[in-house]
């Protein structure tokens, strides 16, 4: 300050040291106090002192006061401010402390440390007296410029504010009284400034330097006010009053209080901005990130979009941008698991094991897009669980039957109220890399609706070429898939949108043979169900051939649920013999007669679904190990689901089975045909579609045309099939909607049977498409279809000669037990289909003489 009001201190001053906040000269500061030193400080000088001298201390910014007596005094800044305790408050919760609040009176110099226990006491030099306007080298025009330009820039930003407010009114006042040189000191304490820029204005002892570092400050406060003044013209004017000054603070007597209590804690807001800053997302993430967090940081609490705002800024920091799981490339430990956990599916694992080899010879090779498409059952999801098992990643299944919704794949915009990420993103905040297995479930049931298409959403995140800048419409930003191993399954590709299939490595699982199966049960389901039921192989045993038992008469499916379903029932059956046993076991031998009669009587009702004893030894404790044979078969499983029924229902002309292709795998058809008298009409049953009636009418046309050939006549002995007769053909099995090309052949041989009077051999079955000139076209499904006829026990079967290439895929032990017929005309097939052949006979001419 000038000479004229210099402010006379003590040359000994006690010091208070602070480390959180910097007191200016004019400004008032609270600060805590709970270190040793300060609270004896506070005991000793402020509490016992009596004269206004006592009150007088020194407040050494930037230091911290160690918290144990013991410790040395680290090294105290160098200039400090001279303040006056106005009030003590103390307070024993959480811990003993006192609040203080002081205010600044000059700055001081520290010459020597005179005492550090029980507080420091140092002798001290004022500096605020010794600067004066004519000090040093320059001369009062130059200081009175900067006055002045210093005075223009503080009167501009009070004048930018709310006039109204009364603390703002006040301000203005002071600029005109209080002395310039007090100036920079109570505007920098008021305005937006760090405690660093503080530490600096403190240490300027020249009062140039502190015009010169004051003045940027206030241009920085006014350019800010002047861009909110912009953005927020329709905002109340105290809105402008809480950025340029801090909430509660009072001008008393030249000086400013500030409120620190009811500061804002914006702890929460300057972690998250930490974070993000932290984070390793992209550049472009990084930018709208840094500039949804200034939008945070001005907005209230209170507003409905700051909620929604934080969240979005939360989720972009839980994303993991660059974390992802190392692979495990060991080709040979990886065909151990695959093997271990999955019989059959070779296709799958050399699929997998080659996707491992080129890892091993490329490390960015993008993640694959595959799609297993075979019949329920046959283990396509849990093949998804062993491959991200086997290469060390993390796994995340997202089940998309019945979405349609395109929101569910993209996300909501943030416009929407509950507006939130598509699955995509969620899973990858999930699993927390982003390299996992992601499993698109069902991908074959989506649905299309008013609220968009799913296919069409999943095309760019199943695209290889676009993947790697998804952008959902949640984050608005680009994210890289390319290193997500993507699976889909399916039942089937007729639902599939073609652009969707394209982009799509699709690999036929199909449905397993008898001895698969057998095998599979004893690998895994048979220990997975007797760990489910308490039960041990001691006390339970299924031999193959009542597994077999159950796979031929109580199913009848491609995968294995309905056998792990059966298996479920023998353990259930087993678990209350067991427990039954156990419980007699307990009873003491000294029961009445008269209750242990009923007791047999109720042992012998519980134990009859298992017959494996005699009834007389039914009230003993079964032996162990339980033996499950046909017997206990029938009796936990009822009757035999389905029958051998092949042979009774081929007994008369007019019957032929056909192989079909279902999403649930390949089934046998039977298809009957039978004729009366009427006008010549074909007549179609069974729920077919206009593919397979179109079938049955060339089915007919070529019969008709080749009748003389084949000696096939009606009921009245004509040539001309229709003459006077209907045909009808029905396909059994109505509620079941029947389309497809390939029951041509079929309907054929049904036909000839019908008219020529012969039967069908009953251990045949053909699947095939014909043409009007009898030629037999190629189909699909062929493997599916002879499982199927496997399964039903038929012995020989008719395809497609073009669909030789298909028995590649069918397991040896099957082709070994089959005798496969290949056609490429419908003579061919009349002839594999009939005992002894069904050979064209030449009718021979006679030939009448005109003589």
């Amino acid at each position: 300050m000038a000479a004229g009001s210099a402010i006379q201190i003590p040359t000994r001053l006690p010091l208070l040291l602070t480390h959180e906040s910097v007191l200016l000269p004019g400004s008032t500061m609270r600060t805590s106090v709970d270190s040793p030193r300060n609270m004896q400080l506070v005991r000793s000088r402020l509490l016992k002192g009596t004269s206004l001298r006592s009150t007088i201390i020194g407040v050494i910014p930037n230091t911290s006061d160690p918290t144990s007596d013991c410790d040395d005094l680290p090294n105290l800044h160098r200039i400090g401010t001279a303040a006056l305790a106005v009030q003590v408050v103390g307070s024993n919760w959480p811990k003993p402390h006192y609040t203080l609040l002081v205010t600044g009176l000059c700055r001081f110099q520290i010459l020597q440390l005179l005492k550090e226990k029980p507080y420091p006491i140092a002798e001290v030099q004022q500096l605020d007296r010794l600067e004066q306007f004519t000090n040093g080298h320059k001369s009062e025009e130059e200081l009175g410029e900067l006055s002045e330009q210093f005075y223009k820039y503080a009167v501009q930003l009070v004048e930018m504010l709310d006039m109204s407010v009364p603390a703002v009114a006040k301000l203005r006042r002071l600029l005109d009284n209080l002395p310039r040189e007090a100036l920079p000191d109570i505007l920098t304490s008021i305005i937006r400034t760090t405690n660093q820029e503080k530490l600096q204005i403190l240490d300027a002892v020249r009062l140039e330097e502190r015009f010169k570092m004051t003045i940027p400050l206030l241009v920085r406060q006014i350019e800010g006010l002047k861009l909110l003044q912009k953005t927020r013209k329709s905002k109340q004017d105290d809105d402008k009053r809480v950025v340029a000054l801090r909430p509660n603070r009072r001008i008393n007597h030249g000086s400013i209080t500030e409120d620190e209590e009811e500061e804002e804690d914006h702890d929460d807001v300057v972690m998250l901005e930490k974070k993000i800053r932290t984070s390793s997302m992209s550049e472009q993430a990084l930018k709208v990130c840094l500039k949804e967090i200034k939008r945070l940081k001005k907005m209230p609490q209170s507003m409905p979009e700051y909620a929604l705002t934080r969240n979005y800024l939360e989720l972009m920091v839980e994303l993991p941008w660059n974390k992802s799981t190392k692979d495990r490339l060991e080709i040979r430990a990886a065909r151990i698991v695959l093997d271990n956990d999955h019989y059959a599916m070779e296709k799958l694992k050399k699929r997998v094991l080659e996707y491992l080899a080129v890892r091993q010879l490329k490390n960015n090779l993008k993640g694959p897009i595959l799609c297993f498409v075979g019949p329920p059952g046959v283990g396509k999801t849990s093949v998804g669980r062993s491959i991200a098992k086997t290469l060390g990643r993390e796994f995340h299944r997202i089940a998309l039957g019945g979405v349609c919704d395109q929101s569910d794949i993209r996300g909501h915009r943030r416009t929407y109220v509950g507006s939130m990420p598509g699955r995509i993103i969620n899973g990858l905040k999930t699993v927390g890399v982003n390299n996992p297995v992601f499993l698109l479930d069902e991908v074959d049931k989506l649905a299309k609706s008013l609220q968009g298409d799913p296919a069409a959403a999943l095309l760019e995140v199943l695209d290889p070429e676009q993947n790697h800048s998804f952008t959902d419409h949640y984050l608005n930003v680009a994210f890289d898939l390319s290193q997500v191993l993507f699976i889909a399954t399916a039942n089937t590709t007729a639902t599939i949108p073609p652009a969707l299939l394209d982009r799509m490595e699709v690999i036929q699982v199909p449905g397993y043979t008898q001895e698969e199966k057998i095998e599979i049960a004893h690998r895994h389901l048979i220990p997975k169900q007797l760990e489910l039921h308490g039960l041990t192989p001691q006390q339970i045993q299924i031999p193959q051939v009542t597994t077999l038992g159950i796979i031929t008469r109580y199913t009848r499916e491609a995968g294995v649920r309905a056998l792990d379903r059966k298996l479920g029932a023998i353990c259930r059956a087993v678990a209350v013999k067991v427990a039954e046993g156990q419980h007699k076991e307990a009873k003491p031998d000294r029961a009445e007669v008269g209750e242990g009669e009923d007791c047999k009587e109720h042992v012998t009702e519980d134990a009859k679904p298992e017959s494996i004893s005699d009834t007389a030894d039914l009230t003993l404790p079964p032996e162990m190990p339980i033996l499950i044979d046909f017997h206990a078969l029938k009796d936990i499983l009822g009757p035999p689901m389905y029958d051998m029924e092949v042979s009774e229902r081929l007994s008369q002309p007019g019957v032929a089975i056909g192989l079909a292709w279902t999403p649930l795998g390949g089934e046998i058809m039977f298809v009957e045909a039978s004729r009366m008298d009427g006008e010549g009409q074909l007549t179609l049953t069974g729920q077919l579609g206009d593919v397979m009636k179109e079938s049955a009418h060339l089915a007919i046309s070529w019969l008709r045309s080749n009748a003389k050939r084949y000696q096939l006549t009606n009921a009245s002995g004509s040539f001309d099939l229709l003459d006077n007769t209907d045909i009808h053909l029905h396909f059994p099995a109505g509620a079941v909607t029947k389309d497809g090309p390939s029951a041509g052949v079929t309907i054929v041989t049904c036909l000839a049977s019908l008219f020529s009077g012969r039967l069908v051999c009953s251990d045949v079955a053909m699947t095939g498409e014909i043409t009007l000139r009898g030629l037999v076209l190629p189909v699909g499904g062929i493997k599916d279809k002879v499982l199927a006829a496997h399964r039903a026990g038929l012995k020989r079967i008719i395809i497609p000669q073009r669909n030789e290439k298909d028995l590649e895929e069918i397991a040896a032990p099957v082709r070994r037990e089959l005798t496969f017929v290949l056609a490429a005309r419908l003579d061919q097939v009349l002839n594999a289909a009939f005992d002894g052949g069904f050979a064209a006979t030449a009718r021979q001419e006679h030939l009448n003489s005109k003589l």
